[in-house]
């Protein structure tokens, strides 16, 4: 918002304000000048008050400085056990490697605390299923339910009765669509795999003059298929470049050969691809490899263990993936259990959990495979 300052008098003003005026007297500037002198000693007097007050407070041993659950918010203090706790887990159909890991990441994240026992959901795609499986949740009275909406909207109503309940909900991948539905929300950055995707083909074309890029999105009409389209075109358009070709798939084996097939054929020469998903791009390179075609590099996305060991061999147009975290759901496991036993963040002065967590989308080539290639998932 624009709010206009107020005027305030500088000490310039004031002193031409006194030299200009016709009616102050020698004696009345003399008194003036005695009184703002001594109102300076008195605000100094009490700054230094002040100062003196903050550092004793700084450096008394006794002080809490971090509202009282300073003992707590270690990392030692958030691995010790503390009070048993019941954590729902509501999470995707294992259609895909991605979501298949979701889930298996959960549960082996709750397997890692004794005093946690988790009940798991059958895997749906069903909204309605995933409602009745909540409102089950509610009334086993759980103390935390971890939730992975087929349907964010869909699911927002049951969501904001568990909380209503005094069960906290950890909304992840897929937000609700009312803040009070979650009380912590854990997300990927769809927007921010666009961004990296279109910076590193920036740098493998820079100087190339008329690139063609092209693109192979997911699902167009997701919102995270938007977002990762935005992104992407966001970054190459600071380079000078843009996406000659695009083409949508459905984050299937056999979608990404099609609309990868559907591509070559329009497109008899590309500098540089973008595949939004490393399980349908096992599809993508399947039609690659039948065209023959050679002269582009490609990158993934999502982070698969098949991808990664590629970009290792370094024997194929794949070069780079850019990872949409799997672990969201075991870091949703994760927050219910500190959020639960009103600990914290240990690498975080504050002394709750955030609302909302965003995870980052790095960029994996040969240079650093082996950082990630341990902890990926297989598609």
């Amino acid at each position: 918002m624009d709010h206009a300052a107020p005027h305030r008098q500088t000490p310039r003003t004031i002193s031409s304000a006194l030299a200009n005026s016709r009616n102050t007297t020698h004696t009345e500037e003399h008194m003036l000048a005695k009184t703002m002198a001594r109102k300076r000693m008195l605000v100094l007097a009490g700054a230094s008050v002040t100062l003196a007050g903050l550092l004793a407070g700084c450096t008394a041993g006794t002080a809490d400085t971090s509202g009282g659950n300073n003992d707590s918010n270690t990392v030692s203090g958030n691995k010790a056990s503390g009070k048993s706790i019941t954590i729902g887990f509501s999470g995707p159909a294992a259609d895909h490697g991605w979501l298949g890991a979701i889930n298996s990441s959960a549960i082996a994240e709750a397997k890692k605390y004794k005093d946690v026992t988790l009940k798991v959901a059958e895997g749906t795609n069903d909204a309605n299923l995933q409602i009745s499986q909540v409102e089950s949740f509610i009334n086993d009275k759980v103390d935390a339910i971890v939730l992975l909406p087929t349907d964010g909207a869909a699911l927002t109503q049951v969501a904001i009765q568990a909380m209503q309940a005094g069960i906290p909900v950890i909304n992840v991948d897929r937000e609700f669509s009312s803040t009070f539905a979650a009380r912590v929300t854990v997300l990927g950055d769809n927007y921010g795999m666009g961004v990296s995707a279109g910076t590193y083909i920036c740098g493998a074309l820079k100087g190339k003059k008329n690139a063609i890029v092209a693109e192979i999105a997911g699902i167009d009409s997701l919102p995270l298929t938007q977002d990762r389209s935005k992104g992407f075109a966001a970054a190459l358009n600071d380079c000078g470049l843009k996406v000659n070709n695009r083409v949508a798939a459905d984050f299937t084996v056999q979608g990404g050969e099609a609309a990868a097939s559907q591509l070559l054929a329009a497109a008899p020469k590309i500098d540089a691809i973008w595949n939004h998903d490393d399980d349908q791009g096992v599809g993508v390179l399947a039609a690659i490899a039948a065209a023959n075609r050679k002269e582009f590099i490609m990158v993934g996305g999502a982070g698969s263990a098949n991808v990664m060991r590629s970009i290792k061999a370094d024997n194929s147009v794949l070069k780079a993936t850019v990872i949409y975290p799997h672990t969201q759901a075991a870091d949703g496991i994760r927050l219910a259990r500190l959020v639960v036993q009103s600990k914290a963040l240990s690498d975080l002065v504050e002394n709750e959990v955030p609302r909302l967590v965003r995870l980052n989308a790095p960029v994996v080539t040969k240079a650093n495979v082996d950082k990630y290639i341990t902890s990926a998932f297989e598609s």
